[in-house]
Order: C-alpha cells, then sequence, then structure tokens
C-alpha cells in the first residue's frame, strides 16, 4: 500500500477478531513505531505484548484496579472490566521510559512514544491489521502500571489493540485541510 494513501484513509478498526497479526507482520508493524520523532534519539519508548490467556490476566488487573478506584462493582461492571483485554486477539501496552534529560523534556519523550504509536496503526492499517489506540483511566492506574511492572519514571501512553478487521474498516471521513491550517505573516 502507498504510504501517503495509509496515512490520507487510515481508520480505527473497532472491531477485532482472530487471527492476531503472525509474527513477520508484526515485525513490520513493529519497526515503523521506532521510526519516530525522537530528540535526542532518547528511545524513550517501549512496548509490551499480550496475548493469549495473558488478556484474561490483564482483565483481572484492569477488574482489581477499578474496584480500587471505585469499589465493589456491580456484576455487569465487573464482566465488561475483564472482558476489555478480550475484545482482540492481540494488545501492545505502550510506554514511555522518562529520563532526565537537560534538552529532552518529559513531554516530548511521551510525544515521541505517542509518534511511535501513531506510525504503529498506520503500518497496521497499510498491512490490513485492524488496530485501536486506548487510554483512559486505566493507561494512567498506578496499580496497573505496577502489575505491568513499570519503573517509577515510566507511564503507559496506551493499550494498542490489533487483530483481524471484524468487518471492512469504515471510509475515512474527508477534512478540508484549511479547516486546519492557515498563515501566520508576523507583525
Amino acid at each position: 500500500m502507498d504510504a501517503l494513501y495509509a496515512l490520507h484513509h487510515r481508520v480505527s478498526v473497532g472491531k477485532l477478531t482472530e487471527p492476531a497479526p503472525p509474527v513477520e507482520q508484526r515485525e513490520r508493524i513493529f519497526r515503523a513505531a521506532l521510526r519516530a520523532a525522537d530528540h535526542g534519539c532518547l528511545r524513550p519508548w517501549r512496548f509490551l505484548q499480550v496475548e493469549g490467556a495473558a488478556r484474561e490476566r490483564l482483565g483481572q488487573v484492569f477488574l482489581q484496579a477499578m474496584e480500587e478506584a471505585e469499589g465493589p462493582l456491580s456484576a455487569s461492571k465487573r464482566e465488561k472490566t475483564v472482558a476489555m483485554p478480550l475484545r482482540a486477539p492481540l494488545i501492545v501496552v505502550a510506554i514511555t521510559t522518562l529520563q532526565d534529560h537537560p534538552k529532552v523534556p518529559h513531554i516530548e519523550q511521551r510525544q515521541s512514544t505517542a509518534g511511535a504509536v501513531q506510525a504503529m496503526i498506520t503500518a497496521a492499517f497499510a498491512e490490513g491489521v485492524g488496530a485501536y489506540w486506548r487510554t483512559g483511566p486505566l493507561a494512567r492506574d498506578p496499580l496497573v502500571a505496577r502489575k505491568l511492572g513499570l519503573a517509577g519514571n515510566e507511564r503507559i501512553e496506551g493499550f494498542i489493540y490489533l487483530g483481524t478487521p471484524g468487518k471492512p474498516p469504515r471510509e475515512a471521513p474527508e477534512q478540508a485541510v484549511g479547516d486546519y491550517f492557515g498563515q501566520w505573516i508576523g507583525d
């Protein structure tokens, strides 16, 4: 697939099924992440792959975190929470390892990881793999971070769900470039 086509037409695919992308396809998708803009060449990102039975264990971690934050959950909310990681055959947890650097503030390091995620989900689209990026309270939850083995200087930037599209991706909505880009001419 042409790179500009992928950039112009990528959409999130929410309904994902088995199988997960095979190893060779993952390699191509993951390599795209490593080309993200990276001030200082800090490589502030790392990624965890969660699949198979580990998704069920992640669901239990999500449940524990939600109950610590909100108290006991209703039966339906418990069921929904433990099923979250089962929405795709592969989840990639995007993590920023924050480093103190005189020229690269933490926000730039987090933005670099976000760029890596964007490159990865665009590469997935180009490969015909369905993908979407989830954040929310569980991505910021300290128990989730601890259970996933994050160090004190690491942050989850999101959960990337990958799998076979359950239906053809929707068409990307047309956007008028002029609605978002203007000229600044100074004083």
